[in-house]
């Protein structure tokens, strides 16, 4: 069956066309200052003429505007400016979601309820406090709490 499928493979002909190669179905979040339903409607309005758009929905309490589809995110962006609106990528995550959200830097009095800025690094720092109390005391080295005491 093997040396079948082999020749088999040079008989059978795959029309492929690049023009049909779609971008993968994404989310898009973005951040934008909507004062009014007026506003709103023109970024929304703007954003789902765009190609490949499934859904748009705008959340004007929050100034956030997600967009599913199969999107380019910067091109998103480029549209929403366009508008004369101030946009940049949505920049908060939930709250749970971070190792260590007590980072510095990481609060911001924008931010939504529940939320805070999207850390680049958000892991502790090797000389935390917490975690050299932690190592102190190990399995390993048994004497290691009598350089303590």
């Amino acid at each position: 069956m093997g040396a079948f499928d082999y020749i088999s493979s040079f008989c059978s002909y795959t029309y492929s066309n690049a023009k049909t190669k779609r971008k993968p179905l994404q989310t898009v979040e973005i951040k934008v200052k909507m004062d009014c339903e007026g506003c709103e409607r023109r970024v929304r309005n703007v954003v789902r003429r765009m190609k490949g758009v499934k859904s748009v929905e705008v959340n004007r309490k929050q100034s956030r505007i997600t967009v599913n589809g199969h999107v380019d995110p910067n091109k998103v962006l480029k549209r929403v400016k366009s508008t004369g609106k101030k946009a940049e990528f949505w920049p908060y995550i939930p709250q749970h979601m971070v190792y260590y959200p007590f980072a510095p830097g990481m609060y911001d009095k924008r931010a939504p309820a529940g939320h805070i800025r999207n850390p680049t690094q958000a892991f502790p720092a090797a000389n935390a406090p917490g975690e050299n109390y932690v190592s102190l005391f190990s399995d390993d080295n048994v004497h290691a709490a009598c350089s303590i005491m």
